[in-house]
């Protein structure tokens, strides 16, 4: 029997007829409304007919979450007066509740996705509900985008609402083609807010690392909670790790402790979201923020952190981040303690840390690997998504990024088109790394054996498994625990899907390696079963190629990508010559990664999973300060086999000579004092001048035309010694402008030496950084020299020196030096140099370099 009652208790039944309305008038509809309306319950029914005297329709709702979405078809069969199953029912992956009555289905966005890939019409279904949207998951964004496509070009009679409790209406709108955006009002209670930063500071979160200090702080917030206040309390924890940490420092507090989250088990996600008659604690990850109603709950303690996807395209790395949570998110949580009475929040900040909080979540699609996005983008006939009707566009660095694993495991063509594997992985709800591995490890150890290692993979084992791949494989197979469990189930699933048809076999380079060439699945050619860590090995590998690691020594290890890894100090892999790594990340600031679950592989098994990285060739290039010339075979960043080239390609000596001169500059030639100085001259002409004169006083300018005055010495060169023989000065020579005849003027413009009244000739210094050449002469040389001396038009810099050859005075005015600056150093040095002549009018006094003894003779 259908309870009225609470159907009418409802809030967003007001705005149900607006909805309909919008729907029939346009097709589509935002729907925005609060947490605890009943956008997810009692909208569905009322598009479905089953309550409301609508028509019947069948309606799909697509949840981000599974425990959502179990949860959601639980409620509305409740509503109903039903069992699920009946006229609602749902779907998740691996378990589906469902039958030919069911007119509202619940399922993931997951599921739906492949739906859409199956069926792109998706006959049968007349309304699609997206709820959470603002949650802005990359699966709801893609399904989002197919089913626009839908309504455009196969069934624009398809219904589609994006449901919401706070998001960019104005955005999904735009998106929906300009769809109306219907409001509800909310009954809400008013929520307290307690602001409860730590004492002492705490250490920001880094990777995946939160301070201890602040989920000890956390447990006594949720403790001070308790105390202060009546009802159960909902704690909002980044993730499993953290609610196990907090849950086990709430030892002995006077309140049943729940732990719900996506890998919780069913039982304790029903307990969670069952009103009690005693007082409970729920640590809850952001499952607990939208869809999902905690009976009870009147008190909040949110820890203010959240957990984000982070990608490093360059090192292939993914992992997720703890980050600070949105003022989005908190809003959503804070308003869990005023779903059904008066509450209250806790924040585990400062109230001055609030508003430099990011205000929304970071989009899914800006942020995660976009690899099962650009496949499931390339089956639906839009390779590059630049078709696709998407609130935000994938970042062109990522959808690079994802076509290069695409291809490499087979999953696309060059031009971007899906292969007949490709549309196969894009259907077995895996990310393509973990569909290859599926596919091509059935082939060689059998689906069963290939099912269970995937559904590892797919499902990070908990990290009391350890880190070796296959320890934790046959501890699954030995546990009761709610991981096995599930793992069991997502196992069956995998090999059930590998059984099916498979007309492509293993990807393109793959080549098994003699190991797992078996006489029949999962045996080796002397007919023995595959030893599970080689097996677990085989199918990490094939699932991250490019992660396979050769030892370096001291639980040290380089993978194939060029990044460098590390086993923890006490892991029983630290001995192994090669890993397939599964599971690692790279702390922030970090040259290495550290590596969370790998297994043992041979090199054989390497390079079969790794084909496609292999090279072979000769490498000649500068390192360590002189150039190297070697055949090298490499897998990606691991070195195989090296042997010396004794005659390498000249032009590829050439190029390598030339990084080292770029590397280490032009030092690396001889350069004798008149080498420097001409180099010098051809500078100050080049500044001055400009016109024919070259620019030598860049080395990259001087690399650039390294043709033109290296050549033919730098051809003949095979190593550091043989630069160090090219005689710079001779070389620079070629760069002079012979052609244009000004070559045969560089004395007359620069001369080297320039001739002083007393008869010297002195070197002129071109290097100054001023520009102007410099003349170092002792003053008494240039007695009765009433002008300053130029060069190519420049006015000389005269440094003026004492009799002793330091410097005296600094002049690019003689003149005025003669009738001013004079007397001050004359009166300063003659009493220190009384042999030299001191006259009174230097301009008619002899130049001399001599004493005045030697002037008398």
């Amino acid at each position: 029997m259908i309870r009225q009652a609470a159907l009418d208790a409802l809030p967003v039944r007001e705005a149900v007829p607006a909805l309909v309305s919008a729907l029939d008038g346009h097709g589509t509809a935002v729907l925005c409304a609060p947490p605890g309306t009943g956008k997810t319950t009692l909208v569905p029914l009322v598009l479905a007919g089953l309550v409301g005297g609508g028509p019947r329709r069948r309606v799909v709702v697509a949840e981000p979450r599974r425990i959502a979405a179990r949860a959601a078809a639980r409620r509305m069969a409740w509503l109903l007066g039903e069992a699920v199953g009946g006229s609602v029912g749902f779907t998740v992956r691996g378990e589906r509740v469902a039958g030919p009555q069911t007119v509202v289905e619940v399922v993931t966005t997951g599921v739906l996705l492949q739906r859409l890939q199956r069926d792109q019409e998706l006959a049968g279904v007349d309304v699609v509900v997206l709820d959470e949207c603002h949650e802005r998951h990359l699966d709801a964004d893609t399904v989002a985008a197919f089913l626009l496509d839908v309504r455009e070009t196969l069934r624009p009679e398809l219904r589609l609402v994006a449901a919401s409790a706070t998001t960019d209406s104005a955005g999904w709108a735009r998106v929906l083609g300009g769809a109306p955006v219907v409001e509800a009002a909310g009954v809400s209670y008013p929520v307290e807010t307690v602001w409860a930063p730590p004492v002492r500071p705490v250490r920001p979160p880094h990777g995946m690392r939160v301070d201890p200090a602040q989920l000890t702080h956390v447990a006594s917030v949720v403790r001070r909670a308790l105390s202060e206040r009546a009802g159960d309390v909902l704690c909002f924890l980044p993730g499993v790790g953290e609610i196990a940490r907090v849950a086990g420092q709430l030892g002995g507090v006077d309140a049943e402790v729940l732990q719900i989250h996506g890998r919780a088990p069913a039982a304790v996600q029903d307990a969670a979201l069952t009103a009690a008659d005693h007082r409970r604690v729920i640590l809850a990850t952001a499952v607990a923020e939208s869809s999902l109603t905690v009976p009870g709950v009147r008190v909040v303690v949110d820890s203010g952190l959240a957990r984000e996807p982070r990608v490093d395209h360059a090192r292939g790395l993914g992992a997720l981040a703890t980050v600070r949570a949105s003022r989005a998110a908190g809003r959503q949580r804070a308003g869990r303690a005023g779903r059904e009475a008066p509450g209250a929040v806790y924040r585990c900040w400062a109230e001055a840390e609030d508003g430099r909080l990011p205000a929304f979540p970071s989009p899914e699609i800006r942020i995660a690997d976009l690899a099962q996005f650009a496949l499931q983008a390339a089956c639906w006939g839009d390779p590059d998504a630049s078709g696709l009707a998407l609130l935000d566009p994938p970042p062109a660095g990522a959808m690079a990024a994802a076509r290069e694993v695409l291809l490499a495991v087979g999953a696309v063509s060059p031009a971007g088109r899906p292969t007949a594997r490709g549309l196969r992985m894009a259907r077995l709800g895996l990310h393509p790394r973990l569909a290859r591995a599926l596919l091509d490890g059935s082939a060689a150890l059998g689906g069963r054996r290939a099912a269970e290692l995937v559904a590892l993979l797919s499902e990070e084992p908990p990290r009391e498994y350890g880190d070796d791949l296959a320890a934790a494989w046959r501890r699954a197979r030995a546990g009761g625990d709610p991981y096995a469990a599930r793992w069991r189930a997502e196992a069956g699933r995998l090999e059930r899907a590998a059984a099916e048809r498979n007309p492509a076999g293993r990807s393109p380079g793959l080549s098994a390696s003699p190991a797992f060439e078996a006489r029949g699945p999962g045996r080796s050619p002397s007919g023995a079963a595959v030893p599970d860590d080689l097996a677990a090995g085989l199918v990490a590998a094939l699932a991250f190629p490019e992660r396979v690691a050769r030892a370096k020594g001291q639980g040290a290890f380089l993978m194939a990508s060029g990044t460098g890894a590390e086993l923890a100090a006490g892991s029983p892999l630290r001995s192994a010559p090669w890993l397939a790594v599964a599971v690692a990340d790279r702390p922030p600031h970090s040259a290495s990664a550290r590596i969370r679950l790998a297994a043992v592989i041979d090199e054989d098994t390497a390079r079969a999973a790794a084909a496609h990285l292999w090279t072979e060739g000769e490498e000649v290039r500068w390192e360590d300060g002189d150039l190297i010339a070697r055949a090298a075979e490499r897998l990606g960043a691991i070195e195989l086999a090296v042997r010396p080239l004794r005659t390498p390609d000249p032009a590829l000596v050439r190029a390598a000579l030339l990084d080292g001169l770029r590397a280490e500059g032009l030092s690396l030639l001889r350069w004798s004092p008149d080498a420097q100085a001409l180099r010098a001259r051809l500078g100050f002409l080049h500044r001055t001048l400009g016109g024919a004169w070259p620019d030598v006083e860049e080395d990259g300018a001087l690399l650039d035309r390294a043709d033109d005055w290296l050549e033919p010495e730098l051809s003949r060169a095979r190593r550091r010694a043989d630069l160090g023989r090219i005689d710079a000065g001779q070389a620079l020579n070629r760069l002079l402008p012979w052609a244009t005849g000004e070559a045969a003027r560089l004395d007359e413009l620069a001369p080297e030496r320039l001739e002083v009244p007393s008869g010297s000739r002195i070197r002129l210094d071109y290097s100054a950084e001023h520009g102007q050449p410099v003349l170092a002469v002792k003053l008494q040389e240039l007695f009765g020299l009433a002008e300053t001396p130029k060069v190519a038009g420049v006015p000389v810099l005269v440094h003026l020196l004492s009799p002793a050859g330091r410097p005296a005075a600094v002049t690019a005015d003689l003149a005025s030096f003669w009738q001013g600056g004079y007397r001050a150093v004359r009166a300063e040095l003659r009493g220190r140099y009384p042999k030299h002549p001191w006259p009174e009018d230097p301009a008619s006094a002899e130049p001399t370099r001599h004493t005045n003894a030697r002037l008398r003779r």
